[in-house]
């Protein structure tokens, strides 16, 4: 039999999953995560999860990994001591960065403007430029390049970037500065930025570049460190990490392009949303993924996610395909605090992360945190996490107090439920960015909830945004190790040209973008997978004559390559409905086009869905137990069920618990959780369940 594992690592636990891909049986596991080095929180989930399948880990085959270690080398400031190379005149590209600064005119006074990842003294010119049509106006001075280098390597850099000047039309020079490095700085890693985003704008190129080159250490050594720890323990599987827009490479390469990775956790959970809200029966659908630390958010459209051509991390912003996930500071050990200045109830974003952890753990923590809040209402059963975490309501409440006492209420209940309501809305301010701040009404959406906390919050949720049915999909706290075990391997080409469409013919087009295809198909077919199981996808970044942004457009191939004119017509069109969208008005101008990209997929893996013996509307047998709780300033009786009991089209109606391994649900007063014969739980008000 042939096993693969899906690993998620988070700030607060690690995601197991075990997927047997000949029966599609799956086995979880998880545990806390171990910030100081995260392969020694996977490996123990590997071993402890094929403990329990019974199976010996050297039967693993595949190990697919979406991993946080370059989004926390940002995060934290604990990247590689990183040198620039650029031409002769733009030494300050990165301070120069773009007049953009967020908020509003505040913003000029209070935002502190980030410092760039590369110090002003290791940037270093060298005599050369090209220009953006690839011909070369001044030749590399070779001589001048070796002096330069030798003063980086005094300053005693860690990691070199090297960004000329329209490298992305022409990267000779960039690769003979590479080749000179390697005899003047041996052993240092080297990132071109014709090689990493052969793109238009030398600022975005740049920051993109140097901060490939800032994690490439840290990320090169974690794949090293955690294929190392496999084969000791009896392994020969092959590892693959998940990309920021949701597709999987080997560890070499992402070792060697781990800008790419920066969203690549959130990223999982978006295509186990996927996954599972196929299986259930919608194609619209926003995602809520809440964990112990943050919370992501993103929307997708007939299961297609949206994805965007920049990745934020903190107050980083670098031009790289992901998923347009939307990330706030809102989880299960988010504290809660009163600051003495305003005297408000605040949630996050400060957490508590995996230690000490909330009160409640019983590991030395002892500030308020969501989760302490969620015991307090008693919301969450005894333990966590299979039985790994128990937890202490008394040391919960004594820590929630803290609160009652600051804010003067006099219930340690009011107090809690005023932390969930907080924390709530923080995450709905989320889910409006990706949803009416882009154009679209979440009441068209279902919402899909995953995460260790997010089936807990997902029925206010749904009463927030008015997206029904909230879909609690099976195994919903480790779905985003689902989504790594279940995605394919990817690779994109692109090319800038800033052009008129003017300038090409359908046919034109088409052949470049055969071309970029090819180029996208090496690493997968070195991979070993075959042509046949290729798939090719076309986008174009588009935009106005004289406008300063793009819009990525999908491209019709097939209507290109019938050279008949219809291909840039759909272009055309595509564009002026996103940008109508967009921003409600269309130009008269010329349409341009930026750049062209090519995004080779491999094929999804075939695992077996749930499903479920079908059991009558009635839930009883699955009944656990019944237990107060409180909502909406009350304490109300509700009852406790063991989901792994539930069958399908058995109705759970609120107020109750839904509790399994891996997360718990909570289903309101008024709303009612059906069981799909997939699975997924379906919540809904009362009145639209009985429909």
């Amino acid at each position: 039999m042939a096993f693969r594992l899906g690993v998620d690592v988070g700030g607060t636990f690690t995601d197991i999953l075990l997927v047997n891909e000949d029966t599609g049986q799956t086995h979880r596991y998880k545990t806390s995560s171990t910030p100081e080095d995260q392969s020694a929180g996977v490996l123990h989930g590997i071993r402890q999860v094929c403990a329990a399948a019974g199976i010996d880990p050297a039967e693993v085959r595949d190990v697919l990994h979406g991993t946080t270690v370059a989004t926390n080398a940002i995060l934290e400031k604990k990247g590689a001591r990183v040198g620039l190379v650029t031409t002769r005149g733009f030494r300050q590209v990165l301070q120069i960065a773009r007049s953009f600064v967020p908020g509003g005119l505040a913003g000029w006074i209070i935002w502190p403007k980030p410092e760039p990842l590369a110090d002003l003294e290791d940037t270093v010119e060298v005599t050369e430029r090209v220009s953006t049509t690839g011909s070369v106006l001044i030749p590399l001075d070779e001589e001048n390049v070796r002096a330069q280098l030798r003063k980086l390597r005094e300053n005693g850099i860690e990691a070199l970037s090297i960004c000329l000047i329209n490298a992305y039309a022409n990267g000779d020079h960039e690769a003979r500065i590479a080749d000179i490095a390697a005899e003047e700085l041996p052993g240092i890693p080297v990132s071109r930025s014709s090689v990493v985003l052969p793109e238009l704008r030398e600022y975005e190129r740049a920051i993109t570049t140097v901060a490939n080159a800032y994690v490439q250490g840290q990320v090169s050594g974690y794949v090293r460190n955690l294929d190392a720890q496999m084969t000791d323990a009896g392994m020969n599987a092959q590892l693959s990490i998940l990309r920021s827009d949701g597709g999987l490479v080997s560890g070499a390469v992402a070792a060697d392009n781990p800008v790419s990775l920066l969203l690549s956790g959130p990223a999982g959970g978006v295509t186990g949303a996927a996954w599972a809200a196929e299986q259930a029966g919608y194609k619209d659908f926003l995602t809520f993924d809440m964990g112990g630390t943050s919370t992501d958010v993103a929307l997708v459209q007939n299961l297609q996610p949206r994805i965007g051509r920049e990745t934020t991390v903190g107050d980083l912003t670098v031009r790289a395909t992901s998923v347009d996930v939307r990330t706030v500071g809102a989880g299960g050990g988010s504290i809660a605090h009163v600051p003495q200045l305003t005297q408000a109830l605040r949630v996050g974003p400060q957490s508590a992360g995996a230690a000490p952890g909330p009160a409640s753990y019983g590991r030395g923590g002892t500030e308020p945190t969501v989760t302490d809040a969620n015991v307090v209402l008693g919301y969450l059963p005894s333990q966590l996490a299979g039985g790994e975490i128990g937890l202490d309501t008394e040391a919960a409440a004594a820590a929630v107090k803290t609160i009652a006492d600051a804010t003067g209420l006099n219930e340690v209940e009011r107090a809690a439920e005023g932390i969930v309501h907080i924390v709530n809305e923080n995450m709905f301010g989320a889910l409006k960015l990706v949803s009416t701040q882009q154009g679209f009404d979440p009441r068209d959406f279902a919402l899909v909830a995953f995460g260790g906390a997010g089936p807990l919050h997902a029925n206010a949720l749904g009463k927030l945004t008015g997206a029904w049915p909230v879909i609690i999909p099976p195994s919903p706290g480790v779905l985003s190790a689902y989504g790594d075990a279940t995605t394919s391997l990817r690779d994109e080409a692109a090319r800038t040209l800033v052009r008129p469409f003017g300038d090409f013919s359908d046919a034109d087009l088409a052949g470049l973008l055969e071309e970029l295809a090819g180029t996208a198909r090496e690493t997968l077919l070195s991979a070993g997978l075959g042509e046949e199981d290729l798939n090719t996808t076309y986008s174009a970044d588009v935009r106005y004559h004289g406008q300063g942004f793009e819009i990525p457009v999908p491209i019709d191939f097939p209507a290109f390559q019938a050279g008949d004119g219809s291909g840039f017509a759909a272009l055309r069109a595509g564009f002026d409905a996103e940008h109508q969208r967009l921003f409600s008005f269309l130009l008269d101008n010329d349409h341009e086009l930026v750049t062209v990209r090519a995004t080779v997929n491999g094929p999804h893996p075939e695992v077996a869905a749930i499903t479920l013996e079908s059991g009558g509307t009635d839930p009883s047998a699955a009944e656990r137990t019944k237990s107060s709780i409180y909502v909406d300033g009350a304490t109300v009786e509700a009852t406790i069920y063991d989901r792994d009991r539930l069958l399908a089209g058995n109705v759970v109606t609120g107020p109750a618990v839904i509790a399994e391994m891996d997360s718990t649900t909570l289903v309101l007063p008024g709303h009612a959780a059906t069981v799909h014969p997939h699975g997924s739980l379906l919540i809904r008000p009362v009145e639209d369940s009985k429909e």
